[in-house]
């Protein structure tokens, strides 16, 4: 049998149409290749054959090829196990950038290398005191007047580094909520990533039903979820909505799969294509120690009053009372309050809502969790395991307090009165770094170092004694600010390690990531020759069945005779 004789020029078509696509594709990649986010798109063609029953006048032998290619859709090349990894990532390598933004906001105040803090005022008062230890200097005005002074600058350094980390805490705190500045904190940044995504994913699925890829929005939303995975865990999912999986009773009693078309006789005649929904689940750990997992984003499905959102919200609450709003005056006392996705599909999540903080659930990583933290742990040991804010303040009490207690009975014992007091209640009950100061009888002239007992020195040399001794917590009061400004630096490097490790995998996780969904010029120049021949061979093609056909007709028809 001959072919239908416009049959070839049908197939050449086909062939000019999809280079010509390809094409088009490929101008689209090399156009967008410095576009943020941009995933890079193919064609997705098929053979086009005869699926027919053998017609009677034709032989049953007869090869049935050659009816071209079809343009099956255009998609984009992405790996999804590398989309998971680089979120993973993602979620420790910024919890430990941001905790790492902490510790060096900590370290300005704390670290004694480069400057003359508080263990450098400790030396300037025990040279002093040796300076004095001597029965005519003791009673002399002038040198008691410079080792008060000396005093004063210990408390005043006390007061400012109290102050600096109060300040760096209520900083943290701003980073979560965004109260102290004109920026958004992460609490609202989250949110407005959920609503995006939620909206988002709406239009994506509206466009995708009327048979409009959308890949651009894709690419958009790929972004967001990249965004999201940098502040908490998250993990992405796609599935059929509830009326296209699972499975349905028919009329006939028999079990159907939702995922086919059925005729009237229940055969399956073909899949249901639907598009896919992109669900956001948060991933945490409750105070048990038990991975749950909350839905943030749920689809495309809304409330049918308009009311219910297809996303979840969160909101800073104060950790000891998560019905109250969190209070920039009371840093520590934070915690973030997540609630579900109201749509329907998502109305019986549990828990509908949970409470993210120091000591109630937590997250694996993400910056949120790295600024809670910080905020509310104290590194006592356990599940409290990150030395914060909290941590370095209650060193700086204990050191103030012990040395302004000690001093303060010492003096006593030798009969003078008390050196230091709490500047808030004018006594020397409840001292520590933030109100400590020189007691008001020492400032007015009404108290003085002691010089009771066997010897006008012997309170300066129990002074003396205390200050070179292990007087807090095994140490000398030097070396204890000496040990607190190691520490600090020992936290510091320990996540500057981990950062470089989980940067390192990160950007491994990227590379791997471009070398598939990226584009390279390369890779798009050589596709666009191969795309250039294969068009120039269709046109060929053309050329030659016009050419036969030519034959055909001048030939074997009647057209001239």
């Amino acid at each position: 049998m001959v072919r239908a004789t416009f049959a070839g020029f049908s197939t050449a078509l086909s062939a000019l149409q999809a280079n010509q696509k390809r094409l088009d594709i490929t101008g689209q990649n090399l156009s967008n290749m410095n576009t943020v986010g941009y995933t890079r798109q193919q064609l997705n063609t098929s053979s086009l054959n005869y699926t027919g029953g053998v017609c009677h006048t034709m032989n049953g032998s007869e090869n049935v090829v050659g009816f071209g290619v079809s343009m099956d859709g255009v998609s984009q090349v992405r790996d999804p196990y590398l989309d998971t990894q680089y979120r993973l990532q993602m979620t420790k390598a910024d919890y430990n950038n941001s905790m790492q933004t902490a510790l060096d906001s900590l370290a300005n105040i704390l670290d004694e290398t480069n400057i003359s803090g508080l263990n450098a005022a400790f030396k300037d008062i025990q040279s002093v005191l040796t300076n004095i230890n001597d029965p005519s200097k003791v009673v002399d005005p002038v040198y008691e007047s410079e080792l008060r002074s000396k005093m004063e600058n210990l408390a005043a350094l006390f007061n400012k580094s109290a102050s600096q980390i109060t300040e760096a805490e209520k900083s943290e705190f701003d980073r979560v909520t965004g109260a102290g500045t004109s920026e958004q904190g992460a609490v609202d940044k989250i949110n407005d990533i959920l609503r995006q995504i939620g909206e988002l994913n709406v239009q994506i699925k509206q466009n995708q039903v009327a048979g409009q890829p959308s890949l651009e929005m894709m690419d958009e939303r790929n972004v967001l979820l990249d965004t999201l995975s940098s502040y908490i865990p998250i993990e992405v999912s796609y599935y059929k909505d509830s009326s296209h999986s699972g499975t349905y009773t028919a009329a006939d009693g028999s079990i159907r799969d939702r995922a086919y078309d059925y005729d009237a006789s229940g055969k399956i005649i073909g899949k249901r294509e639907w598009p896919d929904d992109l669900k956001v689940e948060l991933v945490y750990t409750d105070a048990q120690g038990n991975t749950q997992r909350m839905t943030l984003v749920n689809g495309s499905e809304q409330g049918a009053d308009g009311k219910q959102k297809n996303y979840g919200q969160l909101e800073a609450v104060k950790a000891d009372n998560n019905t109250a709003a969190a209070d920039r005056n009371d840093p520590t006392n934070v915690a973030v309050k997540f609630t579900a996705a109201q749509s329907s599909a998502a109305a019986g999540t549990n828990p509908a809502t949970t409470t993210a903080g120091a000591a109630s659930s937590q997250f694996s990583g993400g910056s949120l969790q790295a600024s809670l933290d910080m905020l509310g742990k104290k590194g006592t040991g356990g599940t409290d395991d990150v030395r914060g804010y909290q941590y370095y303040m209650s060193k700086l009490d204990t050191l103030a307090k012990s040395f302004a207690d000690t001093m303060n009975n010492l003096n006593k014992t030798g009969g003078g009165g008390e050196l230091f007091m709490n500047s808030a209640t004018g006594n020397s009950t409840g001292i520590n770094a933030s109100n400590i100061s020189i007691s008001t009888g020492w400032t007015n002239g009404n108290t003085h170092i002691a010089t009771g007992g066997d010897s006008p020195t012997d309170t300066v040399r129990a002074m003396l004694k205390a200050m070179s001794e292990a007087s807090v917590e095994g140490k000398t009061y030097a070396n204890y600010m000496n040990h607190v400004s190691t520490q600090l630096a020992t936290d510091s490097s320990s996540n500057t390690t981990a950062l470089k490790t989980n940067v390192t995998v990160l950007n491994s996780i990227q590379s791997s990531k471009d070398s598939i969904s990226g584009v390279s010029m390369d890779e798009e120049a050589t596709n666009m020759m191969t795309y250039v021949s294969a068009y120039n061979a269709a046109s060929r093609l053309m050329t030659a069945l016009d050419e036969v056909l030519n034959t055909l007709i001048s030939n074997t028809g009647m057209v001239g005779r």
